[in-house]
């Protein structure tokens, strides 16, 4: 890392390290600069120009987010010609999409909106073109309206730097670029692996969640911090619960390990047997080819009378158990005390070490 050093924000002198952007320095001391294009642990491209500062002897204003800080350095974030810059960004983004948020999934969490509102600009100086796409639907998990994009690249970098899975990618040039899979297909035709990860990073409403659609604004929803059943390794999640029922699934990157906020596609969609009117409530015995409902004294009963004669007639050893990762730690222990002391067997597994 190097020797720590001093630099001035704002009169106000600070440490910093060489290895930190003016952005880093700013945040770690409490200072607040605006940002749309920057995500964190990602490249640091500096695309969106929200961020910009002053910097003493520096020809233009620079962008805080892709800046290294250096010894001395005197910087700026709050002077007239650093707000009028940033105000000029936010008015052309607003201006170059359909930003209308009465309809907008993100109403409520949006960055640009938020940004909008901090800069007090009741309307953007340049007459508000959308480009025309049409919305994609195609699938049944992500919704993508690409005349929200800001261009930002946050989902770009998100899919190909954090997921690895370099499905998406800038096309086109100047007025006409846009993001999404090669050849400019849709989700569904792409190699796309459903992981959501782009909706998280997604800092408007051009990729959002499509079962979340109409199911709850963002400040009406709950969020509940979990665990994911689906494997072994613990994901962290966030459930967005609205009235008793499961909106969505989102990470979050703050809880760290082991997953850092990022999803694969069961632990973000994933959650419909939740609610799903298939699941079982009662036992169920087969009787003369079909399932019958049973009580539970008929059902232990009949497990117990199974296991007893199987034992007997081929050993302990002929008899498997596989447990679930939806009962708790102490149901599934039993469960494996069970077979092992009961049954006497050694032939126990459970769902979460696939």
């Amino acid at each position: 890392m190097g020797e720590k050093f001093l630099v001035t924000i704002n009169e106000k002198e600070v440490e910093a390290s060489p290895d930190q952007t003016i952005l880093e320095v700013a945040r770690e001391n409490g200072i607040y600069i605006p940002t749309l294009c920057y995500y964190r642990g990602t490249t640091n491209v500096g695309a969106c120009r929200v961020c910009v500062v002053e910097v003493e002897n520096a020809r233009s204003l620079v962008a805080s987010c892709a800046m290294p800080v250096s010894p001395g350095m005197v910087i700026k974030t709050d002077t007239d010609r650093v707000k009028e810059a940033r105000k000029l960004v936010v008015e052309l983004l607003w201006a170059s999409g359909d930003h209308n948020c009465l309809t907008c999934e993100k109403n409520g969490n949006c960055e640009l909106q938020d940004l909008i509102y901090l800069m007090e600009i009741e309307e953007p100086r340049f007459k508000i073109e959308s480009p025309g796409y049409e919305k994609e639907r195609t699938n049944s998990m992500i919704e993508r309206d690409l005349n929200k994009c800001i261009l930002c690249g946050r989902c770009v970098r998100a899919c190909n730097e954090i997921q690895v899975n370099e499905v998406l990618d800038f096309s086109m040039r100047g007025s006409r670029t846009r993001v999404g899979p090669a050849f400019d297909t849709d989700y569904i035709d792409s190699e796309c692996f459903f992981c959501g990860e782009c909706v998280d990073a997604c800092p408007v409403g051009a990729i959002t969640f499509k079962q979340a659609r109409f199911a709850g604004r963002p400040w009406e929803l709950e969020k509940v911090r979990t665990t994911c059943t689906y494997c072994g390794v613990g994901c962290q999640l966030d459930l967005n619960v609205h009235d008793g029922k499961i909106v969505k699934v989102t990470g979050n990157r703050e809880y760290g390990q082991p997953n850092f906020g990022s999803l694969c596609v069961k632990g973000r969609f994933g959650m419909d047997f939740v609610d799903s009117p298939e699941r079982l409530k009662t036992p169920l015995i087969r009787k003369d080819g079909e399932l019958k409902e049973a009580s539970w004294e008929e059902a232990h009963a009949f497990i117990t009378d199974k296991l007893t004669a199987i034992k007997e007639e081929y050993g302990p050893d002929s008899i498997a158990g596989f447990s679930s990762a939806r009962c708790t730690n102490e149901e599934n222990y039993l469960f494996q005390k069970f077979m092992r002391a009961v049954v006497g067997t050694n032939n126990v597994d459970h769902c979460a070490r696939l």
